[in-house]
């Protein structure tokens, strides 16, 4: 089966050549099993906090144009996503989150879910006076993308979801004992206590987000043909948890959408070759 849509198969081929000149001076690496550092905290214009459903969001923006959200994955923050914020902020007013409970940001005794969670970033937007914007979502900042789609089709414009699943059954069984993802939620430890308001509550966050992700999320094919924005179904070719048939059913079930599979890289494609993955969120989100 040709995974690729036909008007990515130039994108598609460019990108496998960058890989390969990129990989070219040195053999020693494969760049999906590295989690290369966490690059460091982006320049902002403004930086601060929302109140918003109970709770104080951290945000910032940077740059000037049509607007764009990232979303980082969870057990993450914003600061992931930096090479991100840099690549688009030429063109883009760009707005950083750091999700509830998240990074900087606070979380209350609420379940967590993916609803809540959106509805924490439309509150954001409405608070900034911004009526629609684009979404560069990673992982469980795709699957916020997704619900935005479905329940807020009139806020969101075109959504690159990467490393993203749309019910239980597309991750793959004990990803999380893989190697680069074991090492990921390590680092999310150190990071949650070196960036939140609670420290010392990790294990009762991470038993939060972890009842979500026991049966969240779970759109049916009806729901996901409701989408009318566009979406770029995007991963790396190794990803640790998401299944390749998944990625390809989200692309024929969401109408338009097309999907894109970045050579050599995993879940953090954004910090493994942030090159390639920037050439193709720009790409997808400005032609």
């Amino acid at each position: 089966m040709n995974i690729i849509k036909s008007s990515f198969k130039p994108l598609m081929a460019m990108l496998g050549l960058v890989a390969a000149l990129q990989a070219a001076p040195s053999m020693a690496a494969e760049l999906w099993q590295t989690l290369p550092p966490t690059p460091a905290p982006a320049k902002f214009d403004r930086t601060g906090f929302a109140n918003v459903n109970g709770i104080r969001l951290y945000n910032a923006e940077v740059g000037k144009g049509s607007p764009v959200l990232l979303l980082h994955g969870g057990l993450a923050n914003s600061d992931y996503l930096a090479k991100q914020v840099e690549a688009l902020k030429a063109h883009h007013l760009v707005i950083a989150v750091d999700t509830r409970g998240h990074g900087r940001s606070t979380r209350d005794d609420r379940p967590y879910g993916y609803d809540l969670m959106a509805d924490d970033v439309i509150a954001l937007l409405d608070q900034l006076h911004i009526k629609k914007a684009d979404v560069v979502g990673w992982s469980d900042g795709a699957i916020q993308g997704i619900d935005l789609a479905i329940r807020y089709p009139d806020r969101v414009g075109k959504i690159v979801a990467f490393g993203v699943n749309t019910n239980t059954d597309g991750l793959k069984p004990d990803f999380d004992k893989n190697p680069v993802f074991a090492e990921f939620i390590k680092r999310a430890a150190n990071d949650y206590a070196k960036l939140s308001s609670t420290p010392k509550e990790y294990e009762a966050f991470l038993n939060q987000i972890g009842k979500m992700w026991e049966g969240q999320p779970n759109w049916t094919d009806a729901q996901l043909k409701t989408i009318k924005s566009k979406v770029l179904i995007l991963d790396g070719e190794h990803d640790e948890g998401i299944k390749l048939e998944h990625n390809i059913y989200m692309a024929h079930t969401i109408p338009g959408a097309q999907l894109m599979i970045l050579p050599g890289v995993s879940h953090f494609a954004f910090i493994q070759d942030p090159k390639m993955f920037n050439f193709a969120i720009t790409h997808f989100l400005d032609n």
